[in-house]
């Protein structure tokens, strides 16, 4: 399976609608929060995004929670 990031913020909704998505799924993910996290928050800037979040499957970056294009690239 395809590696799995997010960049996250603490009050994002979108945030936890996906990473819950992600734990239903057993889809293992690594958690970039821009909030706690100064050098995720310059990453995710230098990738050209200024909001969260962003998930980044293989070489597909996807700005918001997508579910169907998330789903897609993951073969669920």
């Amino acid at each position: 399976m395809k590696p799995v990031e997010i960049y996250t913020s603490d009050t994002c909704g979108y945030c936890h609608s996906a990473k819950d998505y992600f734990n239903q799924n057993n889809i293992q993910f690594v958690e970039h929060n821009i909030s706690a996290d100064a050098s995720a928050r310059k990453e995710l800037i230098k990738k050209g995004y200024r909001s969260v979040p962003v998930i980044v499957i293989g070489t597909e970056e996807i700005l918001g929670f997508d579910k169907e294009k998330i789903s897609s690239l993951l073969g669920i």
